[in-house]
């Protein structure tokens, strides 16, 4: 991209005429305008944003939009998982045709996961399609979930049921706005890093293990850019490979069958951010691959002993579980979209680094971990 620091990484995602850069960088909200300038159709954009980011983020934005001529309009939602519904979607696509879009104007989603998820969904549907830019604020939508081109809201039946995949035309990933997240948040993001370890990067898993994962939670800028580009490259080939999830895609969503589950059960809410719900996930993932004899407790240890060590939740022990009852979770898991003819659908590992898609698993064998994990 003409104009690029030296300084910031540009990793492709190559889809063909759907192809973006992701921008890796310190700074790069405050220079927005420039590089959103030669992707848009027209001068003119729509930032989602919610509450939260708005306070940090927005107005450094909106005086780089300024700066590059860039006509800008804003919609502040509240901050949480509640807003990632039917009824803030209607709101915000009602928002921005009452401004008087057209088919040229781009959204910009200015936040973290439930605003990068909606803003697509609006995207994907408002004139039959618009063009939009992610603009990550948090580390887990930094390393996944900004990336990619899934978006998804969620319902009472479960977690992203309804959305489309639709590619952003750049993702810019300002490290710098990291430094504001709260503790816990940035814990939630690491747990999807160290996924793509647990998945086919062992060496990264190590990296991480090295002490690595405990300097990027402190604010160590080298160590959050590599783990940040690392994340990004590893997601962005596996997108290259398999767009809309037929096949080794699924492998993203390692823990989250589990994870969705136990978000399910507790409505959505603060109680279990999603990236926690992942850590928890993964390990029953590996504890039910060890059930199965696939990998030896030892895998299971290494992950459970590094989630801790970060601060992330291993079990449910932390959450308020009265009547929850593992048939209960397993229902929760048939509403999954990966379910598919009644058969439940896991990522498991014969270790950390070796994942792979197992399309039906016994309910049974679910069933028995989650006991294992309720009664603690």
């Amino acid at each position: 991209m003409p104009g690029t620091r030296p300084d910031i990484d540009r990793l492709p995602v190559s889809l063909g005429r759907r192809s973006y850069d992701i921008l890796i960088g310190d700074g790069l909200i405050a220079e927005a305008g420039r590089h959103l300038a030669p992707v848009l159709r027209s001068p003119r954009v729509v930032v989602v944003t919610d509450a939260n980011v708005a306070d940090v983020a927005l107005d450094g934005l909106t005086a780089s939009l300024d700066a590059a001529a860039i006509a800008h309009d804003r919609i502040v939602l509240p901050a949480g998982e509640g807003t990632k519904d039917f009824t803030h979607l209607e709101q915000v696509i009602t928002d921005i045709l009452d401004l008087g879009i057209d088919r040229k104007t781009s959204l910009i989603a200015l936040g973290g996961g439930v605003i990068g998820d909606l803003t697509g969904v609006v995207a994907a549907l408002t004139l039959r399609g618009l063009d939009f830019i992610q603009i990550p604020t948090t580390l887990l939508a930094q390393v996944d979930s900004s990336v990619g081109g899934k978006t998804g809201i969620n319902t009472r039946h479960g977690k992203n049921l309804v959305g489309a995949f639709h590619q952003p035309r750049l993702v810019l990933a300002d490290t710098a706005v990291l430094d504001h997240l709260p503790a816990r948040e940035l814990r939630a993001g690491y747990a999807e890093l160290v996924k793509y370890g647990v998945i086919d990067r062992p060496d990264f898993f190590n990296w991480l293990e090295d002490g690595n994962g405990t300097a990027l939670l402190a604010g160590d800028a080298a160590a959050r850019r590599h783990a940040i580009r690392t994340s990004c490259a590893a997601k962005a080939a596996i997108v290259a490979a398999d767009e809309t999830e037929q096949g080794q895609r699924a492998l993203l969503n390692l823990g989250h069958t589990f994870g969705h589950a136990l978000e399910a059960e507790t409505g959505f809410g603060d109680a279990l951010l999603h990236g926690e719900s992942v850590a928890i996930g993964m390990v029953m993932a590996l504890t039910l691959s060890t059930r199965l004899g696939l990998c030896t407790g030892n895998d299971v240890a290494r992950l459970r002993d590094h989630l801790a060590a970060l601060g992330l939740p291993c079990d449910v022990s932390g959450l308020d579980t009265s009547g929850w009852t593992a048939a209960g979770l397993v229902a929760h898991m048939d509403k999954d979209k990966k379910t598919e003819q009644g058969k439940l659908t896991f990522i498991l590992a014969r270790g950390i680094g070796t994942a792979f898609i197992e399309t039906d698993v016994a309910r049974d064998q679910v069933a028995a971990v989650l006991e294992e994990f309720l009664t603690g």
